[in-house]
């Protein structure tokens, strides 16, 4: 692993943009950027149109590693290419950015109150690719909907199963074992959850090294234990759909925890903006949740 990229995800200041909706979340995201399903026809199309829009937002001004430390990007995304060059390639030699790969290939239906990813049959050869690619590190991830252990302690040990694979792949795995904000449950949710994240931990050989993208939760540094364990490279957090002033006032009490936000960061961009009104809106989000996550 590359000594200088690993040192900068451990100790830089900024935080991870989330750019890497897939074919079932990539219409919404098209929806709240101005283009409407009415205005593609195809999976080709849509795509297409999703590149352009991420293209816009990796290649502005204020899309800079002086805020950003990493962008997970959709294999679609990586195999493409941004100002003539693969779009990892770009992040990293271009923007100083650390290129992450989302790797599922979504998830199971509903079970145990959780959703399990699917058998991940693709993995070995999208890692392969990832490599040629030039990729840092690999995100993945599932859902929590309802404080059922058994549910819970499958989705931890499948998250941990796969995070070892890729580790020893060469690259270090971000496990995304997400907790639905809108759970009842949600705080006991975060105590089971946190509790078999503990004992996986423990079972990790001295080497091996992870990452967690984690729902911000309902009390202030409840994770603290898990960033500081010496597996953990870093902790971050998803929006999970709270708005942006939610998810930054949330993360700004957390500290040690940086933002890896999608929705929050990409809320108020819209196709029809002028490239320098698109700019000012994309620094004063990338602005405040900077802020909130060197807290």
């Amino acid at each position: 692993m590359n000594k200088e990229q690993l040192d900068l995800m451990k100790n830089g200041d900024g935080f991870i943009a989330a750019l890497d909706q897939s074919g079932g979340s990539t219409p919404g995201a098209l929806e709240g950027y101005g283009i409407p399903e009415s205005e593609y026809d195809s999976t080709e199309k849509m795509f297409e149109l999703v590149h352009k829009m991420r293209t816009r937002i990796i290649t502005s001004p204020s899309f800079s590693s002086d805020h950003i430390l990493g962008t997970i990007l959709f294999k679609h995304t990586m195999e493409n290419k941004m100002e003539g060059k693969y779009t990892a390639d770009y992040l990293w030699e271009d923007k100083g950015i650390l290129p992450i790969l989302k790797v599922d290939e979504g998830k199971e239906d509903k079970a145990n109150g959780v959703q399990l990813m699917t058998e991940m049959k693709e993995l070995d050869d999208l890692l392969e690719k990832a490599k040629k690619h030039n990729i840092f590190g690999t995100k993945m991830r599932s859902v929590i909907h309802s404080a059922n252990k058994q549910g819970i302690k499958d989705i931890v040990e499948q998250q941990f199963e796969y995070g070892k694979k890729i580790f020893a792949a060469g690259f270090i795995p971000i496990l995304e074992p997400e907790i639905n904000i809108n759970s009842d449950e949600k705080v006991e949710c975060e105590k089971i959850m946190k509790e078999e994240i503990i004992k996986n931990l423990a079972k990790l050989d001295a080497e091996e090294t992870i990452m967690f993208k984690l729902t911000l939760p309902e009390e202030p540094n409840f994770y603290k234990e898990i960033i500081e364990d010496p597996h953990v490279l870093r902790v971050v957090a998803l929006s999970g759909g709270y708005s942006q002033e939610e998810a930054t006032t949330r993360l700004s009490e957390n500290h040690g925890m940086i933002a890896s936000f999608s929705r929050a960061l990409l809320q108020d961009l819209h196709v029809d903006q002028s490239d320098e009104e698109f700019d000012r809106i994309l620094k004063g989000a990338v602005k405040k949740i900077y802020e909130a996550s060197i807290t």
